[in-house]
């Protein structure tokens, strides 16, 4: 195995531990509803307190659990300059990976990936269905022949021109 040929092993492992960090973080700190902020958490965090002191029993319970969530809740707000991190190595990594992988926009879209970031890392959504976005490479990367290198269609300009290239030759 040639030196360049390792070297090309070694940055697709990189970058694919990094487009996967990248894809669990954003797993992990998937919220439903609107997002809270540390100061509204700690907020409610002193208000529970409060409660817990005059609360009966069974109220104190569900009280117990509540903190217990937002405590976890805060440390993961804390956590977003993990995830800063982790996204700003994506973007450096993400068009690369998706272009040898084969990865269109809308897959990006569907694992999580918000479109201000595919667009920071270079990857947009073009018309044309699957094979036809950036995210694909270029034109000869996907097999493409010279008239799509160019950029011509593929409907009946494509299909006349080819026709009048056979018959010349």
């Amino acid at each position: 195995m040639s030196p360049a040929h390792k070297e090309a092993l070694a940055r697709g492992r990189a970058e694919g531990r990094i487009v996967r960090q990248y894809l669990e973080a954003l797993e992990t700190n998937r919220r439903r509803g609107r997002p809270r902020s540390p100061e509204t958490v700690k907020r409610r965090l002193a208000a529970i307190e409060e409660q817990i002191r005059t609360a009966d029993p069974l109220r104190r319970l569900h009280l117990f659990q509540e903190r217990a969530n937002l405590e976890a809740e805060l440390q993961r707000l804390d956590a977003t300059d993990t995830l800063q991190r982790l996204e700003a190595e994506f973007v450096k990594v993400a068009r690369g990976y998706g272009e040898r992988k084969g990865l269109t926009y809308s897959a990006w879209r569907a694992a999580g990936v918000s479109p201000s970031v595919l667009h920071r890392a270079g990857i947009t959504w073009a018309r044309g269905g699957p094979g036809k976005g950036r995210a694909q490479g270029s034109a000869r990367q996907r097999g493409g022949g010279a008239a799509t290198a160019r950029g011509a269609t593929r409907g009946r300009a494509a299909k006349a021109t080819t026709k009048r290239a056979r018959k010349r030759a």
